[in-house]
């Protein structure tokens, strides 16, 4: 099925409906559960403030003006290397259309853009079928596993994986992203807006 155009803007004090939607047991059940509504309301806060210390780009994930998820990357430091660790979360009903893969494809095309670290990693656990799946759906290279802790206390077994950000090819087929557009038909695209009114 042809995905239809995701946009992804930057994370907003607008946003926290989203991020109560990503905090289901459903959306939750390979990262230890819903967490409390102060944890959550502490990742808000630390999402937006991410955006203006710059160590973290997290996105909401938006088609025809709906909300359907949420992708980033953040700063991380991987085997004494400086590298950026990425997540993502398509809520349930819209599941199965494409959208984590378009979604993803602009996260990564933004720090490929827009960051200045050489990989992006990815951590999910081992029992995460779907999030395994798309990573090495996305071209990620699987380097092995590792013990984890997500969230902060709980411990889990993760696969890691690698993308090489110079890998260009795959994010420019059919994106949008800040300051350039594309011939192909447009899956994904970074939202030029502002990122909050509480940020400036």
């Amino acid at each position: 099925m042809t995905p239809g155009r995701v946009d992804i803007r930057p994370w907003s004090a607008d946003d926290l409906p989203v991020l109560e939607q990503n905090n289901t047991p459903e959306m939750t059940v390979h990262l230890g559960g819903p967490e409390s509504r102060e944890k959550l309301l502490d990742r808000h806060e630390r999402y937006q403030r991410g955006w203006r210390e710059g160590t973290a780009r997290m996105f909401t994930a938006w088609v025809d003006e709906e909300a359907v998820g949420l992708v980033g990357y953040w700063n991380v430091a991987h085997q004494g290397r400086d590298v950026y660790e990425c997540a993502y979360g398509i809520f349930p009903s819209y599941q199965g259309r494409g959208l984590a893969v378009a979604a993803m494809t602009a996260c990564l095309e933004h720090a490929a853009q827009c960051g200045s670290r050489d990989d992006m990693y990815a951590y999910p656990n081992v029992t995460n079928g779907p999030s395994n799946a798309l990573c090495r759906r996305m071209g990620f290279e699987l380097e092995g596993e590792q013990d984890f802790e997500y969230p902060k206390g709980h411990p889990i077994r993760a696969n890691v994986w690698r993308y090489p950000l110079a890998r260009s090819v795959a994010l420019s087929a059919g994106v949008t992203s800040q300051g350039r557009t594309d011939r192909a038909p447009a899956v994904a695209r970074v939202h030029a807006g502002s990122v909050s009114s509480s940020q400036s």
